[in-house]
């Protein structure tokens, strides 16, 4: 990979990580499907490189919230959660690994991923337009809320974008949570995803080959866009945050059918 390909790929994840921000979602669900679409990399170096981005832009901004008194993470019910999505995360990964190992077609996997998140997005985005006619539900249960983490962790790590839209389908649904706050809690999960989703990589020893400086240049990226995401998400409401939110999903929609159709229509 050139050192042109590599900043082009920081382009990416400031600019994802930035949106990833505002709405919580954290950037790898536009990261994974944008790099794929590039097709510079394979899918196991983009899954990796995806979710490092997202964890250093997601270590940065609950961090700076942590450090700055903000009470916008509710801990009752983010704690329980974060530690079902770490299980996830362990689980979602093997899951990947599992697949890929069954098929022998390497496009295969690829093929999957960007199938079921064009699935899930277009569920996600169906969801939010008609929102407002959904009945919601107050959850309280700690037992259920670590089964609703289990469940996003292994969704986002097996999709290699960290949480994403997912996560503030099921915060809404399940917990009555405002956009905004529900941003904030979506990032608190993503990232104890993520770090179990990387431990899970580096104690089974699957760490694909890539460029450390292509790495190093995401991981900047990831952390200077978290920077001005966080900034932004203050200065707007939760109507300009909802409608990126929309704008978004339309947008990994047609990219991730983009990327199911290259990588399925490609021969064994």
């Amino acid at each position: 990979m050139s050192i042109f390909q590599s900043a082009l790929f920081a382009v990416v994840s400031f600019l994802a990580s930035v949106a990833g921000a505002i709405c919580g979602i954290g950037g790898g669900v536009v990261i994974k499907p944008v790099l794929d679409m590039f097709g510079w990399a394979s899918i196991s170096t983009i899954s990796f490189l995806s979710g490092c981005t997202v964890l250093s832009m997601s270590c940065y901004t609950v961090g700076k919230s942590v450090i700055a008194g903000e009470k916008t993470v509710d801990l009752k019910l983010g704690t329980p959660l974060a530690v079902g999505a770490a299980l996830g995360g362990a689980a979602g990964k093997q899951l990947f690994h599992l697949i890929k190992s069954m098929s022998a077609n390497p496009n295969m996997v690829g093929g999957i991923q960007s199938a079921c998140l064009a699935l899930i997005t277009a569920l996600t985005l169906i969801y939010s337009l008609n929102k407002s006619k959904i009945k919601t539900r107050q959850v309280a249960s700690a037992a259920v809320c670590v089964i609703i983490g289990l469940i996003l962790g292994i969704l986002s790590s097996f999709l290699g974008i960290g949480g994403g839209p997912i996560n503030l389908v099921f915060l809404y649904y399940f917990f009555r949570m405002e956009t905004k706050i529900a941003a904030a809690n979506s990032l608190y999960i993503i990232l104890f995803s993520q770090i179990t989703s990387l431990v899970t990589t580096l104690i089974t020893r699957t760490v694909p080959e890539f460029p450390p400086i292509t790495l190093v240049f995401m991981v900047i990226g990831g952390i200077l866009g978290g920077m001005a995401g966080r900034a932004v998400n203050k200065k707007i409401d939760s109507h300009a945050v909802e409608r990126l939110f929309l704008y978004l999903m339309g947008a990994i929609i047609l990219i991730s059918i983009g990327n199911a159709w290259k990588y399925l229509s490609v021969p064994q």
